[in-house]
């Protein structure tokens, strides 16, 4: 019994001595997942979610519509190719921006791609000042009107691309959504403790712009030679901002004179717009590209006869019949909000058909790259441009006759 006792405990000893000169490796790497408590989490959401009808929306039918079939149908203004605003509310600067380099193209100046977010970057640093003067009270959003480029390129010049991007290395896309947040809690913030102070305010915003989108520069170099922005605009662009108007056509307000286009993303409250009858409204956007000109629309883009697959944009009758497109069916829309200022973008060309004009439409919103024919760009019904488009910058050189109507009255 003693050596049975003896045995085992020796036997014991060994295995704890054993055990203990033990060296086991480990490896370090992501926690593991228990795949099957994932499988019941997710099946449970399935069960558990409120079932959603799909989306309807009554759309125009296009399948019998005589619209264009290719971009070889129209008459194009050369511009620079369509690029995407991304994940921002800036299509005013895009488009217009895009405007301003068809312009360098005219003139003698190809390959000139500007900077939008150096645009953008001081139309916020303008924005926040207003909301200063104005204590709150004015509009601070992601949007603007196409004049706004014009106001911001008198002042500080214009840059190219290469120069100020305003994205991170190697982001695809633009993005605003965490810059404009956090402008916008820092706004709501001053307006909360009523810190009016001006150039805090201003300092604070750039700060933020700076971080997000990057310092805008302040001289470029362009073969060799270092200029300012101001330089850069019109020496290698050649873009003079005092040759450029904007046009409305509202029955609201006085025709053939200046007045106010009462949006809020005309948050300084421009009185710079002329504001003439429909039909020469209509008249001098076809006559403009029939010179070689293009130019810069605003307006709205939520009808029922768009079609992004198929990248038209066309005035259906059961809306509202071609003949019957006047003044009022113009200003009943703007003023009952069917009609909103919510996008703007580029005319480059133009088609005539046996349906009328079709307007070739450059585009950076999301919208115009879904189609597989035309990426970048829409085909526009002139009976769209009468009802929903409100408002169209261009050279004054295309528009002489109706700036000298305006002159006499």
């Amino acid at each position: 019994m003693k050596k049975t006792v003896l045995f085992c405990l020796m036997v014991a000893t060994a295995a704890t001595v054993g055990a203990q000169d033990r060296k086991d490796a480990a490896t370090y790497n992501e926690a593991p997942k228990n795949s099957f408590y994932e499988l019941i989490k997710a099946d449970n959401a399935k069960f558990f979610k409120p079932k959603e009808e799909p989306k309807r929306r009554l759309t125009l039918d296009y399948s019998n519509q005589d619209i264009p079939k290719s971009l070889s149908e129209f008459t194009i203004i050369a511009s620079e190719k369509p690029v995407s605003q991304g994940s921002t509310g800036t299509c005013w600067c895009y488009s217009t921006t895009s405007f301003y380099e068809s312009e360098a193209i005219r003139k003698g100046h190809p390959g000139i791609t500007l900077s939008k977010m150096y645009t953008v970057y001081w139309e916020y640093v303008d924005k926040a000042k207003e909301y200063v003067r104005s204590r709150g009270t004015s509009t601070f959003g992601e949007g603007s009107e196409t004049n706004a480029v014009q106001r911001v390129m008198k002042e500080h010049g214009a840059v190219p691309y290469a120069a100020y991007t305003g994205q991170k290395e190697g982001q695809p896309y633009p993005d605003h959504s965490k810059l404009f947040g956090e402008m916008e809690r820092y706004l709501k913030s001053v307006k909360a403790s009523n810190a009016w102070n001006t150039d805090e305010v201003v300092a604070t915003i750039k700060d933020i712009l700076d971080h997000y989108l990057g310092t805008p520069p302040r001289s470029v170099n362009y073969k060799g030679r270092s200029m300012s922005p101001m330089q850069y605009l019109s020496d290698v662009a050649g873009i003079n901002p005092g040759d450029y108007v904007t046009f409305m056509s509202l029955r609201s307000e006085p025709y053939w004179t200046k007045a106010e286009y009462k949006v809020p993303d005309n948050w300084w409250h421009s009185k710079d717009y002329y504001n003439v009858p429909l039909n020469d409204f209509s008249r001098l956007i076809k006559n403009a590209l029939s010179k070689g000109y293009s130019i810069s629309i605003g307006g709205d883009v939520s009808e029922s006869g768009i079609d992004m697959q198929r990248g038209i944009m066309m005035v259906p009758s059961y809306d509202i019949p071609s003949s019957y497109i006047d003044e009022n069916a113009r200003l009943l829309r703007f003023l009952n909000g069917a009609t909103t200022d919510d996008h703007a973008m580029h005319i480059v060309g133009w088609a005539q058909r046996d349906n009328g004009i079709w307007y070739l439409v450059k585009d950076s919103g999301s919208g115009g790259h879904v189609n597989d024919t035309h990426k970048g760009y829409w085909y526009m019904h002139e009976d769209y441009v009468k009802l929903k488009m409100m408002t169209a910058t261009v050279n004054k050189a295309a528009v002489k006759d109706v700036l000298q109507k305006l002159a006499s009255k």
